[in-house]
């Protein structure tokens, strides 16, 4: 963990025995307040402080510029003497660890913009979740995007593993067994198998953070975060939300 985040569990008080078996929905206020206590203080970047669909929109516009070839000439040496102090980014990023996958190109962003966590298949599992969780929280992130590419090797490796009843080597099935739940749901429908797939899956990821308590369902419900889902072209760059 980053000497920041290290920094702010520190500043978190502790939770009793007790507290902990009753009071799942206390920690979502505990961090809330850390964010709040936080807030005294100007951000790195006042810019960032959007609401969510403000965020959105910033995301799309980067989006089309770098799609267009146009994408704006960052001074990062500035941007990291203004980040020393804290973060405050204006959008999460739950994206696959393909290579060919860049998030902070993708969407033409500065250093401090984006809080992006990546693994093969981009799905949700309880790290990433809680990773999501400390962006919301105690960043104060109003936009979460699920973001899935064509040909992803994660979700194809899951159809043939499904095919085939056959378990892929090493820690692999980890992977196949997280997303195998949207390749089953998808297997019905009509078209491409790998693109339903794909498809469901990022529709599957924004479902489960919308609803994961105690911390993102209520930031949610109280409008100050949005979650939605999108897939990138390969062969464009251009990232297609979904509805």
């Amino acid at each position: 963990m980053c000497e920041k985040c290290s920094s702010d569990q520190l500043h978190l008080p502790a939770l009793s025995r007790r507290s902990v078996v009753l009071g799942a929905s206390a920690l979502g206020l505990m961090l809330a307040g850390t964010a709040y206590a936080k807030d005294t203080k100007a951000p790195p970047k006042p810019q960032n402080v959007l609401s969510p669909e403000a965020a959105l929109k910033k995301l799309t516009e980067g989006n089309a510029r770098y799609v267009d070839g146009i994408s704006r000439r960052h001074d990062f040496r500035h941007e990291r003497e203004a980040l020393v102090g804290g973060q405050n980014p204006y959008a999460a990023i739950l994206g696959c660890a393909d290579s060919r996958i860049a998030p902070e190109y993708a969407f033409d962003s500065a250093r401090g913009d984006l809080f992006v966590c990546r693994v093969a298949g981009n799905f949700a599992n309880d790290d990433t979740i809680a990773s999501l969780e400390y962006a919301v929280a105690v960043l104060g992130a109003p936009l979460i995007l699920v973001l899935g590419h064509d040909s992803c090797g994660a979700v194809d490796a899951t159809i043939k593993s499904l095919k085939d009843n056959k378990p892929p080597p090493g820690h692999i099935p980890s992977l196949v067994a997280a997303i195998a739940p949207s390749v089953k749901a998808s297997a019905q429908q009509s078209g491409n198998a790998l693109d339903n797939a794909i498809r469901q899956n990022v529709i599957d990821n924004v479902a489960r953070l919308k609803s994961a308590a105690p911390i993102l369902n209520a930031a949610v419900e109280q409008n100050k975060l949005k979650v939605v889902g999108g897939i990138y072209r390969l062969a464009t760059g251009k990232v297609e939300l979904l509805s």
